[in-house]
Parts: C-alpha cells; sequence; structure tokens
C-alpha cells in the first residue's frame, strides 16, 4: 500500500519541469515591462536636458546678455584695466632684466560687443595695453605683431594713438606683418619705425569703406513696415529700410572723403620718402604683396621674426635683447590670451551689425 500511494518518478520530474517553466514564463513577462520602464525613463530625462538646454539658448539669443547697459560697460572697462594689468604682470615676471614686448593685433580691429572674454581683447584694451607698457622701464621696445585686414575707424585710430605714445617715450616699435595687415592693420603700422612683412603678405588697401544694406524689398514681401518719428530728415540716413537719397549720398560721401585723408595723412606721416603724388596715386584701396609694398617703401624689409628682431636690437642698442611673450599661468591668463579681437554676437547683435552703417579701414568685399 505505501508503494501504491508513493508518486513515482516521472510524476516528480513532470512537476518540477512544470514549475520551471511558470518561473520562466513569469521571468519573461516581467523583462519587457522593466525594459519598458527603463527606456521611458530615460526618454523622459532627455526630453527634460533638452528642453532646458533649448530655453537657456533661446533665453541668451533673444536677450543678448542678462547685463544692462551700464553694467554691461563697467564690466568692459573693467576688464580692460584687468586686461592691461594682467599682461604688464605676465610680461615681466620673469624678464627682470628687460626685453622688447610683443604685443599681437589679430582679426577684425574693433571695439568688443559684450561683457565676456572677447571684450578683454577690444581695441581699446590692446591700446591701453600698449600705453601701460610705454610707462614700464624693464619694457625697451616693442614689436607689433599684425595679422589683421582692418577695422572700424575710431578702433583702428585709438591703437594707432597708444603706439605714438610707446614712441614718444624713446622706446622704438618695429610692426611685423603676418597673412594680412591691411587697411586699419597698416594703418596702424605707420606709427611703427620699422615695418617687415614676408613676401607673399597681403598689405596695403589704403582706403575706407561703408556699405549699407537695403532689406526693404524682402520686408514688403513679410508684410513689416518700418516708420520712423525723426527729429529731421538726415536722422535715418544710411537705414537699412529706404534707398538713400542723391542728398544723403552726398553727405556720406563727404565723410569718407574726410576720413580717408585721416588715413592718408598717416601713411604721408608714417612713409616720408615716398612722394606725396606717388603716394596718391597708390592709395586708391588697392591691395600689395609684401615684395610690392617694400619695392613702393610702403614696408622697410621682408622677413619674419628674427628679422624684426634684428631691426629691435639694431635700435636698441642691447645685444641681448629679449622678446618678452606674455605667459599664461593660470586658466584666466589662457583665456585672456587665446582670445581674438572678433566679438561673438547674438542674434540681436547680428542683426545690429547688418543694419547699422559702419566706416571702416577695411579689406571686405
Amino acid at each position: 500500500m505505501e508503494e501504491e500511494n508513493k508518486p513515482n518518478q516521472q510524476e516528480v520530474n513532470a512537476s518540477h519541469t512544470d514549475v520551471e517553466k511558470e518561473i520562466e514564463e513569469l521571468s519573461v513577462a516581467s523583462k519587457p515591462k522593466k525594459e519598458f520602464f527603463t527606456v521611458k525613463f530615460w526618454l523622459v530625462a532627455l526630453t527634460i536636458v533638452f528642453s532646458l538646454s533649448l530655453l537657456s539658448g533661446a533665453y541668451l539669443v533673444f536677450s543678448g546678455t542678462p547685463l544692462n547697459a551700464s553694467k554691461q560697460q563697467a564690466i568692459t572697462l573693467a576688464d580692460a584695466e584687468e586686461s592691461a594689468n594682467s599682461a604688464i604682470k605676465m610680461l615681466t615676471k620673469n624678464a627682470k632684466e628687460g626685453g622688447a614686448a610683443i604685443i599681437k593685433v589679430r582679426g577684425v580691429i574693433q571695439e568688443g560687443q559684450d561683457s565676456g572674454f572677447s571684450s578683454r581683447q577690444s581695441a581699446s584694451a590692446i591700446a591701453k595695453r600698449i600705453r601701460t607698457l610705454a610707462d614700464k622701464k624693464e619694457v625697451k621696445a616693442l614689436l607689433l605683431d599684425i595679422n589683421s585686414p582692418g577695422g572700424t575707424v575710431a578702433a583702428v585710430q585709438d591703437i594707432y594713438n597708444a603706439i605714438n605714445y610707446f614712441r614718444a617715450q624713446k622706446k622704438p616699435v618695429v610692426a611685423l606683418f603676418r597673412d594680412v595687415a591691411a587697411s586699419g592693420g597698416f594703418y596702424i603700422a605707420m606709427a611703427a619705425d620699422k615695418i617687415i612683412a614676408q613676401p607673399g603678405t597681403m598689405t596695403g588697401s589704403i582706403g575706407v569703406i561703408m556699405q549699407t544694406t537695403n532689406v526693404e524689398g524682402l520686408f514688403e514681401k513679410i508684410g513689416v513696415r518700418i516708420i520712423p518719428i525723426k527729429s529731421g530728415k538726415h536722422k535715418d540716413m544710411g537705414s537699412s529700410y529706404r534707398p538713400l537719397t542723391e542728398e544723403e549720398i552726398a553727405l556720406l560721401q563727404e565723410m569718407i572723403a574726410d576720413t580717408y585723408q585721416q588715413f592718408f595723412n598717416a601713411v604721408k606721416e608714417g612713409r616720408p620718402n615716398i612722394p606725396v603724388e606717388t603716394l596718391r596715386l597708390y592709395a586708391d584701396g588697392r591691395i600689395f604683396t609684401g615684395a610690392r609694398a617694400k619695392a613702393l617703401g610702403l614696408i622697410d624689409d621682408l622677413g619674419g621674426e628674427e628679422k624684426a628682431k634684428e631691426y629691435l636690437i639694431q635700435m636698441t642698442g642691447d645685444k641681448d635683447l629679449k622678446l618678452l611673450a606674455p605667459r599664461p599661468s593660470n586658466v584666466m591668463d589662457i583665456l585672456l590670451l587665446s582670445g581674438g579681437l572678433d566679438s561673438k554676437l547674438g542674434l540681436s547683435g547680428k542683426l545690429e551689425e547688418i543694419t547699422s552703417p559702419r566706416v571702416s579701414y577695411l579689406w571686405t568685399y
């Protein structure tokens, strides 16, 4: 009887198999649910991150800067001051015996449009740095390293005047042209004692340009009309929303002629050996190679940094003259020295740049 009541081995094995199948089915059924919730979690997380990034980007584009105008101007001036002082500290830190400071001018010469790092490399900051270097006894000379197509009139003249101040302290200046030193880039070099360029350097472009944009036709197509309320008939002269009148073109041409004469006078003063008639002939905005510029007397010699250093040694009388370049000692210094003159504009800044006429010593097309 006991043997009859005992379950046989086959029944036991079948029971175990059924249990294992049920467990496996439950496991398989629960796995997709877990994967579904995991995928859903990451989709929600990524959606939140993307939305925040989109909102932040839109805020930065349309607001330009969170600072109001007065705070922005104050910070820009403070940055310029800090930039000059930091540069002096880096230049003189490891050069107690003195030497020739290197100042690099890169990109379009203009004022910064924001209070970020680009404003540290604005034209006024470079000009201030040059003036501060002029007052440092350990700085015996200046190597002006230029790679620029020019820039806005006042910004160019700010740096030009600073170089003249440096020379007024009885310290020589040598300008070194790289790929391009045209228009305003050429203008600032007119304050230097000597100018060096490579045979293939693009230089010259003595002249002034003002470009206006007319978007009137485009606005008509999209149904937008600008109605100016102005104090005088010429208040919106150069507006992008209407064509210039003949009278306005004449007035703007008069202004261009005035700023051109300022450029011409700077070249005449900086290159006194060129006859005025010859200079007038070639000062029509045309571009030259370094080799052609030397033949015309617009530069002094062909070569690179070593050639520029030879001239500095000759003018200072210091055979052991060192070239003092700022050496970054921390992250802020690296950011300070890595920026160019070009500023990064938001959407509102880009629109302002397009629609606001500018008078420039700039090689452009």
